[in-house]
């Protein structure tokens, strides 16, 4: 009985081989034991021979709806939490419009692309990837960028994030990333953090998602605001114009605020002083008028140019950096209403990539393809009925009809007894329902597909994992990389086993040597040898694109930053009342934060009311901050815990500070030293409230 037992409870033998598409297959020998001990199975007990691709036709073909495997895990992981979304639980939306700048009736029939000028109803929600609905705003993660167009044809979801790539090139292997990333399964924790082991187990065993942690570990996953940050469709979809010519399209939704993030130690420091930050900082920007704005940008191409990249488009962990291919802007989006109901809008929306309309349709993107698949499901999981269509967020706004009946809470009420067609009961004078429109309805893209056999292959040309992880990283600013380097050394200081870290290191080789000894140097630990990549990594041309320091889309404009000034009894009039007027005309928000939020008597006798209480504003939630104190009030606030951190806070998270000169006891005590960034109270520190001074970051932290 106990040898007996010591087999069953032993780990099988296993194997480790490498596909066409460089994936791992963990996979038990030809020539080992095939008794039941060990084998991966569905629920229905049926052995698995391939547990990293989907069933397609062709290496770069459609999935297959035979596919039991792939149907039976994503179903399974689709119903593994109820009723809250089991990714990006914590969201915060808002209603809009898309304007079209120009036709596009060049590239698609699509009737929102059609006129110039013309205005659809959107409905977007943004949201954090791991953790629940109650975490909070502000962890390194990657955020959902979802919005529904409602459009004259039908509802359109362009369902993205703001990072262009992903962590896998399979559908078939996101509830295994979704499983190693979120909680550990034995413990309940960490809630929406990756610095733990399973993820890292898990990355460092799938090299394809190397490119994606380049950007995960960047300052793109700590975004300053939902509204300074991008947004991306990932995949490769296609256009279809009315002669049925079909165009590749990846999308991007450029801010017109410019791009802007946290450093991490403010990011940890906003989640302790207000989890809701950047709910709160939406809802209040739309409150007051300053109408969030992104620009729709389109990479547009053909199979001819797709042929000539290094890499394939239908691969969802590369890009095309917009150097190679400019991005078309077509259109902005709008946001100028915020929801009535936070659970009836914001939570009940559903969002479905399969949600298309005429004019718009997909490419052979294998995760693409999955997602397709799954969404449908997911909703009907959560919203607990097949009829989630009929609440009002998800209702289209044109015509919809079809003869689908019945079902739990249903709210439509269909005359007649067609149900079915085809139907001869309109002969008799009785309702005959709605019929389907070869001319106007949706008809798939006729793509030609060679005579391929069904079978699980990943294509040889996904097969490359760290070109353009390289090209990310080499893209970046110094201070942006010395931030990828600071985070992995972080996270991987969270694993507790040490194989793990040496072998995320040794991927990382394969990207920048540099990069990879920084870490290992923060780590502790001697410098790996390269893993063995199948595809040796290409050095491509850089993109400066990808950059948000010294970037196209850096922030540096004051207009809608919020500046929080520190104001005590004696605070000057005149140099405040100077300081709201420029505030004023810089469009920027400015905050009076005060010991205390009742009446602040100032230098002329005259009394104004505190935004704010100092305990419970501190800089963290400002883009910029001033100091406006008296040397009476200088001096009470130098035994005030939270106003030495105030300064100091600041001056950490590089801002541009803008003081008094009696206020100079209180910058010395914080440890302020001057520079740049550091100013009077004048026109400068109004000017400079959008930037951010990280020549400064050197002083104040140590830097992988």
């Amino acid at each position: 009985m106990a040898q007996q037992k010591a087999r069953k409870n032993a780990a099988p033998k296993i194997e480790d081989r490498r596909g066409t598409g460089d994936e791992l297959h963990q996979q038990i020998p030809s020539r080992g034991p095939h008794d039941a001990q060990g084998h991966l199975t569905t629920n229905q007990g049926i052995r698995v021979a391939d547990n990293q691709n989907q069933l397609k036709a062709g290496p770069r073909g459609p999935v297959l709806l035979e596919d039991f495997a792939l149907r039976e895990k994503i179903f399974h992981f689709d119903h593994e939490r109820i009723p809250e979304r089991i990714v990006h639980a914590r969201g915060s939306a808002a209603h809009g419009y898309f304007e079209l700048y120009q036709s596009l009736a060049d590239v698609s029939r699509a009737d929102l692309f059609q006129r110039a000028g013309e205005k659809t109803p959107v409905f977007v929600r943004f949201s954090t990837v791991a953790g629940g609905a109650g975490s909070v705003d502000t962890p390194r993660d990657v955020r959902g960028f979802a919005v529904k167009f409602y459009t004259q044809e039908g509802n359109w979801d362009l369902v993205g994030n703001n990072i262009p790539v992903f962590f896998i090139q399979d559908a078939l292997k996101f509830p295994d990333l979704i499983h190693a990333a979120k909680m550990e399964a034995d413990r309940g924790y960490p809630q929406s953090a990756t610095a733990h082991d399973t993820f890292w187990d898990f990355i460092g065993l799938m090299p394809e998602a190397t490119h994606m942690i380049m950007w995960a570990m960047s300052d793109r996953t700590l975004p300053r605001s939902l509204t300074t940050m991008e947004g991306f469709g990932v995949h490769t979809f296609r256009l279809v114009n009315a002669k049925g010519k079909s165009t590749f399209v990846k999308f991007h939704w450029k801010p017109k605020a410019g791009l802007a993030s946290t450093i991490w130690d403010e990011a940890v420091k906003i989640a302790g002083a207000d989890p809701d930050f950047q709910r709160r900082d939406l809802f209040t920007r739309i409150e007051r008028g300053e109408l969030p704005e992104w620009e729709l940008g389109l990479q547009l191409f053909d199979e001819a140019f797709a042929s000539k990249l290094p890499y394939d488009v239908l691969d969802p962990t590369k890009l095309i950096p917009e150097e190679i291919l400019p991005i078309r802007k077509v259109g902005r989006l709008v946001l100028d209403r915020n929801v009535d109901n936070f659970f009836a809008e914001t939570e009940q929306v559903a969002f479905c990539p399969a949600n298309v309309v005429p004019g718009i349709d997909f490419s052979n993107d294998p995760l693409l393809q999955g997602r397709l698949f799954s969404y449908l499901d997911t909703q009907k999981s959560r919203l607990g009925t097949a009829n989630f269509h009929q609440l009002p967020i998800n209702a289209p706004k044109c015509p919809y009809a079809n003869f689908q009946r019945d079902g739990m809470m249903q709210t439509a009420a269909p005359k007649g007894r067609a149900n079915y067609e085809p139907n001869s009961l309109a002969v008799a004078g009785e309702v005959g329902g709605p019929r389907e429109c070869p001319t106007t309805g949706f008809t798939s893209y006729a793509e030609r597909l060679a005579d391929e056999p069904k079978l699980r292959v990943r294509p040889e040309s996904f097969a490359d994992h760290y070109s353009q992880a390289r090209l990310f990283y080499r893209s970046l600013a110094a201070a942006e990389q010395a931030h990828v380097a600071s985070a992995v050394v972080f996270e991987l200081s969270k694993v507790t086993l040490e194989h793990v870290r040496l072998r995320v290191v040794a991927n990382l080789v394969n990207v920048d040597p540099d990069l990879a000894q920084r870490i290992a140097t923060g780590l502790g630990i001697p410098l790996p040898k390269a893993s063995p990549a199948q595809v040796a990594p290409i050095d491509l041309e850089l993109s400066p694109a990808l950059r948000i320091i010294k970037g196209p889309l850096q922030k540096d404009s004051s207009k809608g930053c919020v500046i929080g000034l520190l104001v005590a009894d004696g605070t000057d009039a005149k140099e405040l009342a100077a300081l709201q007027k420029a505030a004023q005309k810089a469009g920027a928000t400015l905050m009076l934060v005060a010991p205390k939020v009742g009446s602040v008597k100032l230098s002329d006798g005259s009394a104004i009311q505190a935004d704010a209480q100092l305990a419970g504003a501190p800089s963290v939630i400002f883009d910029a901050v001033g100091i406006a104190l008296s040397a009476a009030g200088t001096q009470s606030l130098l035994k005030e815990a939270a106003a030495i951190q105030f300064a100091m806070d600041a001056f950490g998270h590089c801002k541009t500070i803008g003081a008094s000169q009696a206020a100079q006891p209180l910058l010395d005590k914080a440890g302020v030293e001057p520079d740049d960034g550091v100013t009077d109270l004048g026109a400068e520190f109004i000017q400079q409230a959008g930037q951010r001074h990280f020549d400064r970051e050197p002083k104040v932290r140590t830097l992988a």
